[in-house]
């Protein structure tokens, strides 16, 4: 075939892969494409039976209950808050006091969802990386290289007035859900910061708080259908989260894994938990001293899997540097202040990988 033919060959086949994996699987199909295939080093080890080769490296991340971090049991919760946001980047938090049926609304409303003919799920597709709602597939469609097998919905959501009348009206019951999930992870938020600040002994008053209380907050949907060969590809790639803290809800199905101590270990859901884990702002603002830890997801061949991340930060318009209550002559500042209008024009100029952002704004001091 001449190159002049191949072409717009090429370019139909990308078409086709832009309306996201959800759509090619309603299409059936046998072999996952080639789009979608991981180079051999960046594969999870699996064997046919979708089991891990070491079954043993699942890991149960630390366990903070709600519950004792708002009674006289405190200080030894923050203690653990405090280690594990050194040693994991990560926590679970449990008897967060959402009620089980708001956590589970969403999810069985976000399966709806997905579970809509294309044309309806299409409506809400944009390159717009600033679009108020915007369905999507892969990690970011536009420079992946290779693609992700997962597609997503991503709903910006504070202040939830300005972008509620934007989100999905289908399912009847979308918008409701996901006005109730949102605005109570963000006062389970609100509380976590206090609880962080206090970790690092930073007063709970802090202009950082007011900030953050007045932050962005995006609920990020993420959907990765059944996968014929999942030993070939990724949910999502090794990446680590821009923002302060994400709150990430799981149905059943596992599938994340953490870097922990050079190894990819898979992380337990627990039924009704919260995944909580350290974002690259707030490794910025502690100067290090919490570490936002790359994390990546596995799939299935026989199960979908469903989880809704809530991303908070300060607001799009601050800058991010180190609190000046840790930079002093003996910690001086790890990193350059930075803003969204940085981040931005970085992932839109090259594929992003691993944690080269924040790499990039890491000081060197000699």
């Amino acid at each position: 075939m001449s190159p002049s033919m191949i072409a717009p060959v090429m370019e139909e086949e990308n078409k086709k892969y832009q309306k996201g994996v959800k759509h090619l699987c309603e299409n059936g199909l046998t072999k996952v494409p080639t789009k979608y295939i991981w180079p051999e080093p960046d594969r999870p080890i699996l064997t046919k039976s979708d089991k891990l080769i070491k079954p043993n490296k699942n890991l149960k991340l630390p366990l903070i209950d709600f519950a004792e971090l708002l009674g006289p049991n405190r200080p030894h919760v923050l203690r653990t808050i405090a280690e594990a946001c050194k040693t994991y980047g990560f926590f679970q938090v449990v008897n967060h006091g959402m009620e089980g049926d708001v956590s589970k609304n969403m999810i069985d409303v976000c399966k709806r969802f997905f579970e809509l003919p294309y044309e309806e799920r299409s409506k809400y597709m944009s390159s717009d990386m600033s679009a108020p709602v915007r369905y999507g597939t892969s990690f970011n469609q536009i420079k992946d290289n290779v693609f992700c097998w997962r597609d997503f919905l991503k709903l910006y959501a504070h202040p939830l007035p300005d972008y509620l009348p934007h989100w999905p009206s289908s399912p009847s019951d979308f918008r409701s859900s996901a006005a109730t999930y949102a605005k109570e992870t963000k006062e389970m938020f609100e509380m976590m910061v206090k609880a962080i600040l206090e970790s690092l002994e930073i007063d709970g008053s802090d202009e950082a708080a007011k900030e953050l209380e007045e932050g962005s907050q995006v609920v990020v949907v993420n959907c990765y259908p059944p996968c014929p060969e999942p030993e070939l590809t990724l949910g999502m790639p090794p990446h680590s989260d821009y923002g302060f803290l994400t709150l990430l809800l799981q149905d059943e199905v596992e599938g994340l894994q953490i870097l922990y101590r050079d190894e990819w270990v898979t992380v337990d859901p627990i039924p009704g938990s919260f995944v909580v884990n350290v974002g690259d702002h707030l490794e910025i603002f502690s100067n290090g001293r919490y570490k936002s830890v790359l994390h990546r997801v596995l799939v299935n061949s026989t199960k979908p899997r469903i989880s809704v991340a809530s991303l908070h930060s300060f607001p799009l318009t601050s800058v991010v540097k180190p609190s000046p209550k840790l930079v002093d002559k003996h910690n001086p500042s790890q990193y350059m202040d930075t803003d969204f209008t940085t981040f931005l024009q970085y992932i839109t100029s090259r594929e992003p990988k691993w944690k080269n952002f924040l790499e990039s704004r890491k000081i060197h001091h000699v």
